[in-house]
C-alpha cells in the first residue's frame, strides 16, 4: 500500500495518511521548531477556564480536608466503620489508588521495552499520575488508624520507643513495597524530565525570564545535549526501566496478600493475585485516557494524541477487561468447587444478599454489596464490550464515557471484595452491615479532587508530553529540505 501525503498550509505541516479506509489513524509529520512552541505553549498563561477547573478540584479537595477534620474531632466511630466491618471506604481508596498507578509504570517501563511506538505522546502523564495516584494512596492509612497524631509508631524501625515490628505482618510488606514503588516512580518520572526542563531552560533564558531560568537550571542536572550525555543517559532509562517492570506484578501482589493471607471468606484464595494486578492495569489504563481525552480536546492535541494511541490503550484495556472478567467467573467457580459452606455462602451473598432478603419491603432490604456486585460487573465487564468495534474505539468522547464507567466499576470492584466479606464471615451473629455516612464520602470525593489537582498543577507547570521523545518519531531537520518533497 503506497502513502498518500498532502501538504497543509495552514497548519504548515504535512499530513501523510498510512491507512487507506482508516481516516482516523494519521500520522503527522512536525518539524523541531513546531513541536517546541506547541508544547511550550501549553505552560503559557492558562485561559480562565483553567482556574474554573482547578477551583472545582480545589473545592472538593476542601470538603475532603473538611470532613477528615471533623473525624479527627468527633471520632473514627462518626464514619460507618465498626464491628465487624473494620475497613470500610479507606481502605477501599487505598487499594483503588495503589492500582491507578500502574498505568504510568507499564506505559513507561514495559512498552518502553517492548519499543511501543505509541506510548511516546502519553507515557509523561501516565508517569505523573502515577507519582500522584500513589501521593493520594498513602493518606488513607493515616485516615482509617482513627488517630494520625500517633501515626510516627507505625514507621518500620526496631529497637526504637521500645518498639519491636511485626516483620511477619503482610500490612508491613505494603510499607516496604508501596515505598519502593514511590521511590522507583518518581525517579523513573524525573529522569525523563532532565531533557525536556534543559529545553525550558534554554527558552527562559531566550526569552529573559531569569528567575524561571534560575529555577529550571539546577533540575535540569547541566544538561547540553552532548553525544557523551545521550549514551549515558539512555543506558541509565534503560536500567530504571528493567527495575521498574517487576515493581508492575510484585507491589499489586503484595497489596493482594494482605487479603489472601487471612481465613476470611472470599478473601482466602490464590487466584488475587494476578486479579488485582490485572484490575490494577485495567483502571490505571482507564484512568490515563479519562485524563488524557480532555486535554487533548482542550489544548488541541489530535496531532500527538491521535486517534491511534486512543485505539492502542483502548486494545489493552478489552485485553485486561477480559481478564478481570474472567476472574470473576473464577472466583464463583473455586467457591462452589471447594465444598466450603462459607465459601459458597459468601459467593451467594454478594449478588444475591441473604436468602430471604429478595424483597425491599421490610427489614430485609438490599444492602450495599448487592449495589457494589452489579456496578461491578456491569462497569468492568458489559460497558468494555463497545470497544471491539473500531467505530467505537474511533471515537474519543465515546472512549472517554467508557473509560469514566470503568473508573467507577474498579472502584466498587475493591469495595465488594472487602465489604462483602467483612459483612459474612463464619459466625452469622457477628453478622452486619455497613453504610457509609457522609464522612467518608467527603474523604473519598477529597481524594479525588487532591489527585486531579496535583495533575492539573501539573499540566501547566512541567511538558505534560516528552518533547525529546516526540522530536526523536520526526525527520530531523534538513537545510535544503522541501516540504512537498514526499516519496510515495
Amino acid at each position: 500500500m503506497g502513502t498518500t501525503a498532502e501538504y497543509n498550509a495552514s497548519a504548515g505541516r504535512v499530513v501523510i495518511d498510512e491507512h487507506r479506509g482508516h481516516p482516523g489513524i494519521k500520522a503527522t509529520t512536525l518539524d523541531y521548531g513546531q513541536i517546541n512552541d506547541e508544547m511550550l505553549a501549553m505552560l503559557d498563561k492558562p485561559h480562565p477556564s483553567y482556574y474554573l477547573l482547578l477551583l472545582g478540584f480545589l473545592m472538593a479537595l476542601g470538603l475532603g480536608v473538611l470532613s477528615f477534620a471533623v473525624q479527627v474531632d468527633v471520632g473514627i466511630g462518626f464514619s460507618g466503620i465498626s464491628h465487624p466491618i473494620a475497613w470500610g471506604f479507606y481502605i477501599t481508596n487505598f487499594v483503588f489508588w495503589i492500582g491507578i498507578g500502574h498505568a504510568g509504570t507499564l506505559i513507561s517501563a514495559v512498552f518502553y521495552l517492548t519499543r511501543a511506538p505509541w506510548r511516546t505522546a502519553i507515557y509523561r502523564s501516565a508517569e505523573a499520575m502515577t507519582v500522584f495516584a500513589v501521593f493520594t494512596a498513602g493518606l488513607f492509612p493515616l485516615v482509617h488508624i482513627g488517630r494520625p497524631w500517633l501515626a510516627f509508631w507505625l514507621i518500620p524501625y526496631p529497637n526504637e520507643r521500645m518498639l519491636w515490628v511485626n516483620f511477619k505482618s503482610p500490612l508491613l510488606w505494603d510499607v516496604f513495597a508501596v515505598t519502593t514503588y514511590m521511590s522507583v516512580s518518581i525517579m523513573f518520572f524525573l529522569l525523563g524530565l532532565i531533557p525536556d526542563l534543559a529545553i525550558l531552560r534554554d527558552e527562559a533564558a531566550r526569552r529573559g525570564k531569569k528567575l524561571k531560568a534560575l529555577i529550571y537550571a539546577p533540575m535540569a542536572l547541566a544538561w547540553r545535549g552532548t553525544n557523551h550525555q545521550w549514551v549515558h543517559y539512555m543506558r541509565g532509562y534503560l536500567i530504571f526501566a528493567a527495575c521498574a517492570t517487576p515493581l508492575v506484578f510484585s507491589v499489586h501482589s503484595i497489596v493482594s496478600w494482605d487479603f489472601a493471607m487471612s481465613s476470611v471468606p472470599g478473601w482466602h484464595t490464590t487466584i488475587f493475585a494476578p486479579y488485582f494486578v490485572a484490575g490494577a492495569i485495567f483502571s490505571g489504563l482507564s484512568m490515563v485516557l479519562t485524563v488524557l481525552i480532555p486535554i487533548r480536546a482542550v489544548f488541541g492535541l489530535q496531532d500527538y494524541i491521535t486517534n491511534h494511541v486512543i485505539q492502542s490503550v483502548s486494545k489493552m484495556i478489552i485485553f485486561t477487561s477480559i481478564i478481570v472478567g474472567y476472574a470473576y467467573a473464577t472466583e464463583f467457580f473455586i467457591g462452589y468447587y471447594s465444598g466450603s459452606p462459607f465459601e459458597r455462602a459468601i459467593f451467594y451473598y454478594r449478588p444475591f444478599g441473604e436468602m430471604q432478603s429478595w424483597t425491599l419491603l421490610g427489614e430485609n432490604q438490599i444492602n450495599f454489596p448487592q449495589i457494589a456486585f452489579w456496578l461491578m460487573v456491569f462497569c468492568n465487564v458489559i460497558a468494555p464490550i463497545p470497544l471491539w468495534r473500531w467505530k467505537i474505539r474511533n471515537n474519543p468522547l465515546a472512549v472517554w464515557i467508557i473509560t469514566i464507567l470503568i473508573n467507577i466499576g474498579m472502584w466498587f470492584e475493591r469495595f465488594n471484595i472487602i465489604g462483602s466479606s467483612l459483612q459474612h464471615e463464619y459466625d452469622p451473629a457477628s453478622w452486619g452491615e455497613y453504610w457509609p455516612t457522609i464522612v467518608e464520602v467527603g474523604v473519598t470525593i477529597g481524594s479525588f479532587g487532591f489527585f486531579f489537582t496535583l495533575f492539573t498543577l501539573f499540566v501547566k507547570s512541567l511538558p505534560p508530553m516528552a518533547i525529546m521523545e516526540l522530536k526523536e518519531g520526526t525527520n530531523p531537520p534538513m537545510k535544503h529540505a522541501a516540504k512537498k518533497d514526499i516519496n510515495e
